[in-house]
Protein backbone atom coordinates (compact mmCIF):
# COMPACT_ATOMS: atom_id res chain seq x y z
CA UNK A 1 0.00 0.00 0.00
CA UNK A 2 0.94 3.33 -0.54
CA UNK A 3 0.09 6.05 2.07
CA UNK A 4 0.67 9.97 1.49
CA UNK A 5 -0.30 12.47 3.73
CA UNK A 6 0.80 16.02 4.82
CA UNK A 7 -0.24 17.58 7.73
CA UNK A 8 -2.29 14.65 8.88
CA UNK A 9 -1.31 14.07 12.62
CA UNK A 10 -5.04 13.68 13.66
CA UNK A 11 -6.03 11.16 11.38
CA UNK A 12 -2.94 8.96 10.30
CA UNK A 13 -2.78 6.42 13.40
CA UNK A 14 -6.32 5.35 12.85
CA UNK A 15 -4.97 4.66 9.27
CA UNK A 16 -2.23 2.60 10.37
CA UNK A 17 -4.11 1.23 12.89
CA UNK A 18 -6.29 -0.03 10.15
CA UNK A 19 -3.35 -1.59 7.90
CA UNK A 20 -2.54 -3.53 11.11
CA UNK A 21 -6.01 -4.64 11.57
CA UNK A 22 -6.52 -6.22 8.47
CA UNK A 23 -7.51 -9.75 8.34
CA UNK A 24 -4.68 -10.17 5.40
CA UNK A 25 -1.80 -9.80 7.21
CA UNK A 26 0.76 -9.95 4.01
CA UNK A 27 1.19 -6.44 3.20
CA UNK A 28 3.48 -4.12 3.11
CA UNK A 29 3.08 -0.28 3.43
CA UNK A 30 5.07 2.88 1.76
CA UNK A 31 4.67 5.76 3.91
CA UNK A 32 5.11 9.10 2.83
CA UNK A 33 5.59 11.97 4.69
CA UNK A 34 4.71 14.81 1.89
CA UNK A 35 6.54 18.02 3.76
CA UNK A 36 4.49 17.92 6.98
CA UNK A 37 5.01 20.31 9.33
CA UNK A 38 2.78 19.03 12.52
CA UNK A 39 3.75 15.48 13.64
CA UNK A 40 2.80 13.08 10.68
CA UNK A 41 6.37 12.69 10.38
CA UNK A 42 7.03 11.45 13.55
CA UNK A 43 4.55 8.99 13.93
CA UNK A 44 4.96 7.44 10.49
CA UNK A 45 8.55 6.98 11.97
CA UNK A 46 7.33 5.49 15.13
CA UNK A 47 5.02 2.99 13.08
CA UNK A 48 7.85 1.73 11.07
CA UNK A 49 10.68 1.66 13.90
CA UNK A 50 8.14 -1.08 15.68
CA UNK A 51 6.63 -2.90 12.09
CA UNK A 52 8.95 -3.49 9.44
CA UNK A 53 5.89 -3.77 7.02
CA UNK A 54 6.14 -0.01 7.12
CA UNK A 55 8.94 2.24 4.97
CA UNK A 56 8.96 5.92 5.32
CA UNK A 57 10.09 8.39 2.52
CA UNK A 58 10.11 11.82 3.65
CA UNK A 59 9.93 15.09 1.65
CA UNK A 60 11.37 18.07 3.00
CA UNK A 61 9.32 20.00 1.40
CA UNK A 62 5.06 19.58 0.15
CA UNK A 63 5.36 17.86 -3.59
CA UNK A 64 1.80 17.24 -3.87
CA UNK A 65 -0.57 13.93 -3.91
CA UNK A 66 0.17 13.02 -7.19
CA UNK A 67 4.22 13.30 -6.80
CA UNK A 68 4.01 11.62 -3.63
CA UNK A 69 1.87 8.96 -5.35
CA UNK A 70 4.73 8.80 -8.09
CA UNK A 71 7.32 8.04 -5.39
CA UNK A 72 5.71 5.38 -3.86
CA UNK A 73 5.15 3.49 -7.10
CA UNK A 74 8.52 3.53 -8.16
CA UNK A 75 9.54 1.93 -4.77
CA UNK A 76 6.46 -1.48 -4.55
CA UNK A 77 8.02 -4.53 -5.11
CA UNK A 78 5.02 -6.65 -4.71
CA UNK A 79 2.74 -8.48 -6.70
CA UNK A 80 -0.24 -6.42 -5.68
CA UNK A 81 -0.69 -2.03 -5.29
CA UNK A 82 -2.91 -0.19 -3.44
CA UNK A 83 -3.70 3.38 -2.36
CA UNK A 84 -4.54 4.95 1.37
CA UNK A 85 -5.10 8.31 2.10
CA UNK A 86 -3.23 8.90 5.33
CA UNK A 87 -6.24 10.40 6.87
CA UNK A 88 -9.00 7.82 5.61
CA UNK A 89 -8.89 4.18 7.15
CA UNK A 90 -9.47 0.37 5.31
CA UNK A 91 -12.49 -1.96 6.32
CA UNK A 92 -10.79 -4.83 8.33
CA UNK A 93 -10.85 -7.16 5.43
CA UNK A 94 -10.32 -4.72 2.55
CA UNK A 95 -6.66 -6.31 1.54
CA UNK A 96 -8.49 -9.94 1.82
CA UNK A 97 -11.64 -9.31 -0.37
CA UNK A 98 -9.49 -7.21 -2.93
CA UNK A 99 -6.24 -9.63 -3.31
CA UNK A 100 -8.61 -12.67 -2.96
CA UNK A 101 -10.98 -11.55 -5.63
CA UNK A 102 -7.93 -10.75 -8.44
CA UNK A 103 -6.44 -14.10 -7.20
CA UNK A 104 -9.84 -15.55 -8.90
CA UNK A 105 -10.21 -14.27 -11.80
CA UNK A 106 -6.57 -12.61 -12.96
CA UNK A 107 -8.18 -9.30 -13.96
CA UNK A 108 -5.72 -6.56 -13.90
CA UNK A 109 -7.39 -4.46 -11.09
CA UNK A 110 -10.63 -4.49 -8.64
CA UNK A 111 -12.82 -1.98 -7.18
CA UNK A 112 -14.72 -1.60 -4.39
CA UNK A 113 -17.17 0.58 -2.68
CA UNK A 114 -16.60 3.33 -0.17
CA UNK A 115 -18.58 5.35 2.16
CA UNK A 116 -17.44 8.70 4.20
CA UNK A 117 -16.95 8.96 7.03
CA UNK A 118 -17.94 12.30 8.76
CA UNK A 119 -17.41 14.49 12.31
CA UNK A 120 -20.02 13.61 14.87
CA UNK A 121 -18.82 15.49 18.09
CA UNK A 122 -15.46 13.91 18.77
CA UNK A 123 -15.79 10.76 16.98
CA UNK A 124 -16.61 9.92 13.16
CA UNK A 125 -19.77 8.04 11.94
CA UNK A 126 -19.55 6.23 8.82
CA UNK A 127 -22.19 6.93 6.01
CA UNK A 128 -24.62 4.97 3.56
CA UNK A 129 -22.75 3.69 0.52
CA UNK A 130 -24.11 6.26 -2.45
CA UNK A 131 -25.76 5.43 -5.14
CA UNK A 132 -23.43 6.34 -8.27
CA UNK A 133 -21.02 4.37 -6.05
CA UNK A 134 -23.60 1.47 -5.82
CA UNK A 135 -24.47 1.80 -9.55
CA UNK A 136 -20.02 0.92 -10.08
CA UNK A 137 -19.81 -1.76 -8.14
CA UNK A 138 -22.87 -3.51 -6.99
CA UNK A 139 -23.76 -6.34 -8.64
CA UNK A 140 -20.67 -8.24 -8.37
CA UNK A 141 -18.70 -8.11 -12.06
CA UNK A 142 -15.77 -9.99 -12.12
CA UNK A 143 -13.61 -10.56 -15.16
CA UNK A 144 -15.69 -7.48 -17.23
CA UNK A 145 -14.48 -4.66 -19.17
CA UNK A 146 -16.05 -0.80 -19.91
CA UNK A 147 -17.90 -2.04 -22.94
CA UNK A 148 -19.59 -4.58 -20.57
CA UNK A 149 -20.04 -1.87 -17.55
CA UNK A 150 -20.02 1.18 -18.70
CA UNK A 151 -20.98 2.84 -14.89
CA UNK A 152 -17.66 1.82 -13.79
CA UNK A 153 -16.56 4.89 -14.80
CA UNK A 154 -18.63 6.22 -11.20
CA UNK A 155 -15.80 5.22 -9.55
CA UNK A 156 -13.09 7.55 -9.91
CA UNK A 157 -10.94 7.52 -7.25
CA UNK A 158 -7.57 5.67 -6.90
CA UNK A 159 -7.73 4.34 -3.02
CA UNK A 160 -10.49 1.95 -3.62
CA UNK A 161 -9.03 0.00 -5.63
CA UNK A 162 -6.16 -2.79 -5.77
CA UNK A 163 -4.09 -3.79 -8.81
CA UNK A 164 -1.41 -5.97 -10.30
CA UNK A 165 1.58 -3.74 -10.04
CA UNK A 166 2.44 -4.67 -13.43
CA UNK A 167 -0.09 -2.93 -14.51
CA UNK A 168 1.15 0.49 -13.65
CA UNK A 169 4.34 0.10 -15.73
CA UNK A 170 3.54 3.16 -17.64
CA UNK A 171 0.64 4.63 -15.61
CA UNK A 172 1.57 7.83 -13.42
CA UNK A 173 -0.81 10.77 -11.70
CA UNK A 174 -0.26 13.90 -12.87
CA UNK A 175 1.77 16.41 -10.76
CA UNK A 176 1.27 19.87 -9.39
CA UNK A 177 -2.84 19.54 -9.44
CA UNK A 178 -5.42 18.71 -7.56
CA UNK A 179 -7.67 16.01 -8.41
CA UNK A 180 -4.92 13.97 -9.55
CA UNK A 181 -6.81 10.37 -9.61
CA UNK A 182 -9.55 11.52 -11.82
CA UNK A 183 -7.97 10.75 -15.07
CA UNK A 184 -5.57 7.93 -13.72
CA UNK A 185 -9.08 6.36 -13.31
CA UNK A 186 -10.09 6.67 -16.58
CA UNK A 187 -6.89 5.33 -17.80
CA UNK A 188 -7.86 2.15 -15.86
CA UNK A 189 -10.64 1.39 -16.98
CA UNK A 190 -10.00 1.62 -20.38
CA UNK A 191 -6.80 0.00 -20.22
CA UNK A 192 -7.32 -3.02 -18.17
CA UNK A 193 -8.28 -6.61 -20.55
CA UNK A 194 -10.45 -7.09 -17.32
CA UNK A 195 -11.63 -5.65 -14.12
CA UNK A 196 -13.20 -6.34 -11.46
CA UNK A 197 -15.80 -4.53 -9.02
CA UNK A 198 -17.35 -5.55 -5.68
CA UNK A 199 -20.05 -4.38 -3.56
CA UNK A 200 -17.66 -4.65 -0.34
CA UNK A 201 -17.46 -1.40 1.65
CA UNK A 202 -13.32 -1.42 1.42
CA UNK A 203 -12.51 1.73 2.71
CA UNK A 204 -14.09 5.22 4.62
CA UNK A 205 -13.14 8.14 3.54
CA UNK A 206 -12.53 11.27 6.03
CA UNK A 207 -14.31 14.31 5.75
CA UNK A 208 -12.72 16.37 7.76
CA UNK A 209 -14.26 18.71 9.96
CA UNK A 210 -11.85 21.59 9.40
CA UNK A 211 -12.60 21.59 5.99
CA UNK A 212 -8.91 21.02 4.57
CA UNK A 213 -9.40 18.33 2.33
CA UNK A 214 -8.65 18.95 -1.12
CA UNK A 215 -12.56 18.12 -2.33
CA UNK A 216 -14.01 20.68 0.62
CA UNK A 217 -12.04 23.30 -1.09
CA UNK A 218 -14.01 24.19 -4.65
CA UNK A 219 -14.56 27.51 -3.61
CA UNK A 220 -11.14 28.36 -3.96
CA UNK A 221 -11.15 29.12 -8.15
CA UNK A 222 -7.23 27.67 -8.32
CA UNK A 223 -8.97 24.88 -6.94
CA UNK A 224 -12.15 24.53 -9.10
CA UNK A 225 -9.86 25.38 -12.13
CA UNK A 226 -7.79 21.85 -11.27
CA UNK A 227 -11.36 20.09 -11.32
CA UNK A 228 -12.62 21.52 -14.54
CA UNK A 229 -9.46 20.66 -15.70
CA UNK A 230 -9.74 16.76 -14.26
CA UNK A 231 -13.71 16.45 -15.46
CA UNK A 232 -12.74 17.97 -18.40
CA UNK A 233 -9.52 14.77 -19.21
CA UNK A 234 -10.95 12.18 -17.90
CA UNK A 235 -13.96 12.83 -20.41
CA UNK A 236 -11.48 12.82 -23.10
CA UNK A 237 -9.43 9.90 -22.03
CA UNK A 238 -12.92 7.67 -22.46
CA UNK A 239 -13.85 9.84 -25.81
CA UNK A 240 -10.12 9.09 -27.16
CA UNK A 241 -11.04 5.21 -26.51
CA UNK A 242 -14.44 5.36 -27.91
CA UNK A 243 -16.65 4.21 -25.23
CA UNK A 244 -19.27 6.76 -25.54
CA UNK A 245 -21.61 4.80 -23.06
CA UNK A 246 -19.37 5.07 -20.34
CA UNK A 247 -18.92 9.32 -21.87
CA UNK A 248 -22.47 9.30 -21.12
CA UNK A 249 -22.35 7.40 -17.94
CA UNK A 250 -19.54 10.24 -16.31
CA UNK A 251 -21.85 13.09 -17.73
CA UNK A 252 -24.70 11.73 -15.95
CA UNK A 253 -22.82 11.96 -12.97
CA UNK A 254 -21.20 15.31 -13.71
CA UNK A 255 -24.75 16.57 -14.24
CA UNK A 256 -25.79 14.80 -10.95
CA UNK A 257 -23.57 15.47 -8.45
CA UNK A 258 -20.95 18.21 -9.69
CA UNK A 259 -23.15 20.94 -11.21
CA UNK A 260 -25.68 21.41 -8.54
CA UNK A 261 -22.72 22.70 -6.01
CA UNK A 262 -20.68 24.96 -8.74
CA UNK A 263 -24.02 26.13 -9.69
CA UNK A 264 -24.54 27.69 -6.36
CA UNK A 265 -20.95 28.54 -5.09
CA UNK A 266 -21.12 30.33 -8.41
CA UNK A 267 -24.27 32.07 -7.87
CA UNK A 268 -22.80 34.30 -4.95
CA UNK A 269 -19.16 34.03 -5.61
CA UNK A 270 -17.48 37.24 -5.08
CA UNK A 271 -15.14 36.85 -8.03
CA UNK A 272 -16.80 36.96 -11.37
CA UNK A 273 -14.09 34.75 -12.93
CA UNK A 274 -15.65 31.87 -10.69
CA UNK A 275 -19.04 32.22 -12.47
CA UNK A 276 -17.72 32.30 -15.89
CA UNK A 277 -15.05 29.11 -15.51
CA UNK A 278 -18.47 27.21 -14.92
CA UNK A 279 -20.49 28.42 -17.33
CA UNK A 280 -17.77 28.11 -20.30
CA UNK A 281 -17.39 23.97 -18.89
CA UNK A 282 -21.30 23.96 -18.54
CA UNK A 283 -21.20 25.71 -22.79
CA UNK A 284 -18.53 22.62 -23.43
CA UNK A 285 -20.52 19.49 -21.80
CA UNK A 286 -23.81 20.63 -23.84
CA UNK A 287 -21.44 20.81 -27.05
CA UNK A 288 -20.11 17.13 -26.31
CA UNK A 289 -21.88 14.65 -28.98
CA UNK A 290 -22.50 12.23 -26.37
CA UNK A 291 -24.64 14.89 -24.40
CA UNK A 292 -27.58 14.22 -26.23
CA UNK A 293 -27.50 10.71 -24.59
CA UNK A 294 -27.23 12.50 -20.97
CA UNK A 295 -30.45 12.81 -18.83
CA UNK A 296 -29.89 15.47 -15.96
CA UNK A 297 -33.06 15.76 -13.86
CA UNK A 298 -35.44 18.65 -14.52
CA UNK A 299 -33.78 20.68 -12.27
CA UNK A 300 -30.39 20.18 -13.66
CA UNK A 301 -31.45 21.21 -16.99
CA UNK A 302 -33.33 24.59 -16.12
CA UNK A 303 -30.30 25.71 -14.26
CA UNK A 304 -27.94 24.53 -17.33
CA UNK A 305 -29.70 27.48 -19.11
CA UNK A 306 -28.82 30.04 -17.19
Amino acid sequence: MIVPGRDIAAFAPAALDSLRAQTEQRWRAILIDDGSADATGAIFAAAAAHDPRFTVVRHEASRGLGAARNVGLALVDTPHLGFLDGDDELAPDALSRLTGTLTETGSDFVAGAYVRLRPHGESYNAGRVQPWISAATDPARLGTSLAQHPRAVSNIVAWSKISRTGFWQDLRFPEGVAYEDQIVAQQMYTRARSFDVIPDVVVRWRVRPDGTSITQGKSQLPVLLDYLAALRGGIRVLQDAGHRAAVTARLDLILAMDMPSLLDIAATHDDPAYAAEVAAFIDELQALPEFADASPDEAIAAALSW
